[in-house]
């Protein structure tokens, strides 16, 4: 007769140490030294005032997960603005910025903001057809999202889009804008 053995208990985030030796100000400087491309998050938030209000991201954990279908994610800080706002509001969009739009990464990149609104104010854009999303003026690229899954990783939240639509600007010249040990950079 067979016997079939206990399967494991389920490991939770909580069972898993810290590793030893690695501290948290070892971890950031090593990922430090990986170079990361920069984008602008953005979402409408139809129920933030009479006609809804826009919010922005600076993201540089943002990358193509697969080609079929089109799919891309961007880790989100637990508890942030945008991740609460994308938990309701299925569909957003990226801005992928390039090195002279470094103004706008820095200013979306601000803690503790109150509104958006006054961030976007003399900001050139456009409202994406499929989300209602700003997206920036003077982008290398643009795409609208609909989340497909969310996954809780530590504490930040890994946020899953299928792309809906992708844009291109006329050919430019300009180069992306990087983030490479803790400051913004441009590819020379």
């Amino acid at each position: 007769m067979l016997q079939k053995t206990p399967a494991p208990p389920p490991v939770s985030d909580l069972a898993i140490p810290h590793a030893e030796g690695v501290s948290n100000d070892e971890f950031r400087a090593a990922m430090s030294r990986l170079a990361a491309g920069v984008v602008l998050v953005t979402a409408h938030d139809p129920d933030d005032g009479p006609r809804g209000e826009d919010v922005g991201m600076t993201a540089t954990a943002f990358l193509s997960v697969s080609l079929d279908p089109p799919l891309v994610l961007v880790s989100l800080r637990n508890g942030s603005r945008m991740d609460d706002l994308l938990a309701d509001v299925p569909v957003w969009a990226v801005s992928i910025l390039a090195e002279s739009q470094r103004h706008v990464a820095g200013r979306f990149a601000m803690k503790n903001r109150v509104s958006d609104r006054l961030l976007f104010a003399d900001l050139p854009y456009t409202r994406g057809e499929e989300s209602g999303a700003p997206l920036m003026g003077g982008a290398l690229a643009t795409l609208e999202c609909r989340t497909e899954s969310r996954v809780v990783a530590g504490d930040h939240t890994l946020v899953v889009g299928r792309v809906l639509t992708a844009a291109l600007p006329p050919a430019s010249a300009a180069g992306p804008l990087t983030y490479f040990q803790g400051k913004y950079r441009q590819l020379s």
